[in-house]
């Protein structure tokens, strides 16, 4: 077994062992990532147990195939936190290194749930694979469950107007800016986090200071200005965010800009955690200084607009 592996089950709670467990990336908590977490529930009261999730930082293809590898929509600590709030009792965040996804299908069952967490009951998606190369399937997960009197529960994927609900589909969406779309499809807003760094301080000179993000690790949304929020010392606030480049002053580097409405705060070297409501419009260059700011103060206006509206709702 892996160092990593076996480090990360030494920190399962000993109350965790004879859990209801599922297995899985869940990168984005979506939809479909919600209807398994609550059959994980109700599988877990059926059974008095308690009800853990089992997951994996990075990506796997991240330490396979790194060129492959999907642009997280989340870092760790924020998916642990929205399963949380979803009711699972504890969430195992497993480091992926080469010797655990060397394991084979039959191994990695056996050290996972049967060894480490003593799991009662397993609940996964129709599609779900494990195992080195993800070669245990659907039968070899029944087949395993069954000699182990293990319940296994398959959820059926959720589907949408455009088809199964999946990462995939929504990272597609927050590419092209479209994150009202990607918002509908997941449990919670989609959000970034960053660095707040010093940038050229033309947002003051202006009246719109802006906080600007730099080491984001999650997919950063497609080119455009956005109606937001941040938060600040626990404080949710209404934010305008600007994502790319500043023709009107003849920069072509992309950038991720935060104005926060409301307040002055001094953010630099923070942390700023910043989620996205919907797309207003494109970046484009204006002819005067007097022209950006004309149209700075109409997307305030519409900001704030779109927060009171999905506030109220």
């Amino acid at each position: 077994m892996s160092d990593g592996l076996t480090k990360t089950l030494r920190c399962v709670p000993r109350e965790c062992r004879g859990a209801a467990v599922s297995i899985g990336n869940f990168d984005g908590v979506h939809r479909g990532h919600v209807a398994i977490v609550e059959s994980l529930l109700a599988l877990a009261r059926r059974k008095n147990a308690p009800a853990v999730v089992f997951t994996f930082d990075p990506h796997p293809l991240k330490v396979l195939a790194p060129e492959r590898a999907p642009t997280p929509l989340m870092w760790a600590s924020r998916k642990v936190e929205l399963l949380q709030r979803l009711g699972v009792d504890a969430v195992v965040v497993c480091p992926a290194d080469r010797a655990l996804l060397a394991l084979s299908p039959e191994a990695f069952f056996r050290e996972v749930l049967v060894e480490r967490l003593g799991a009662t009951g397993v609940v996964e998606g129709p599609d779900f694979r494990f195992g080195k190369g993800r070669a245990g399937d659907r039968a070899d997960l029944e087949r395993l469950c069954r000699e182990h009197s293990m319940e296994l529960v398959i959820c059926p994927p959720v589907e949408d107007e455009g088809g199964v609900i999946s990462s995939s589909r929504i990272r597609d969406e927050i590419r092209r800016g479209d994150v009202a779309a990607a918002n509908r499809k997941m449990f919670a807003p989609y959000r970034i986090c960053g660095r707040v760094v010093r940038g050229a301080r033309r947002g003051r000179t202006l009246g719109f200071p802006t906080a600007n993000l730099s080491d984001i690790p999650v997919l950063v949304p497609g080119v455009g200005v956005y109606a937001g929020r941040a938060y600040v010392d626990a404080r949710r606030l209404a934010a305008a965010i600007h994502i790319g480049p500043n023709p009107t002053f003849g920069e072509e580097l992309p950038k991720v800009e935060v104005h926060l409405l409301d307040g002055e705060w001094e953010l630099e070297g923070r942390m700023l955690e910043v989620e996205f409501l919907e797309r207003l419009r494109e970046v484009r260059p204006f002819d005067s200084v007097e022209a950006l700011r004309e149209q700075l103060e109409r997307d305030v206006a519409a900001v704030r607009q779109k927060v009171t509206e999905i506030s109220a709702g």
